[in-house]
């Protein structure tokens, strides 16, 4: 069985943010044993696993990513959408557009201290969409 559905996110804004409910709210019935891919379908922001209990850690990914990619940096030519644009398309490649989670007893099989993360790179970014692959016996 594979399932595809499309997953709208509510309004996040710029940060680092956990969907895992906002994803599993809306996942159809899994199955018994098999594969999540979710696919995040915008260019200036990211999809990631990580640390889901200590809030410290969303506000670290924040500081190292807008150090290592700041907002209006004067080499960036790409710039008629603002000065956070370019540099939220380079922060969304580094992470990724894509996450694949194990599927165990009908359930996602995350680790103790894994969480969904958004990572929204924008300023004004818009509610983020999320296709969703289903793939299992």
């Amino acid at each position: 069985m594979t399932t595809t559905i499309d997953i709208q996110l509510p309004y996040y804004k710029r940060g680092f943010h956990l969907i895992t409910r906002d994803v599993t709210g809306q996942l159809p019935p899994l199955p018994a044993n098999g594969i999540l891919t979710l696919f995040i379908r915008h260019t200036s922001a990211a999809i990631t696993l990580n640390e889901n209990a200590d809030p410290d850690v969303r506000q670290d990914f924040a500081s190292f990513f807008d150090r290592l990619v700041p907002d209006g940096a004067p080499y960036f030519i790409h710039t008629l959408e603002g000065t956070d644009d370019m540099s939220a398309h380079i922060k969304a490649s580094l992470i990724g557009s894509s996450v694949t989670i194990p599927i165990k007893n009908h359930r996602l099989h995350l680790g103790t201290w894994q969480g969904i993360y958004l990572c929204e790179f924008r300023d004004s970014g818009d509610r983020r969409r999320l296709s969703a692959t289903v793939m299992g016996e």
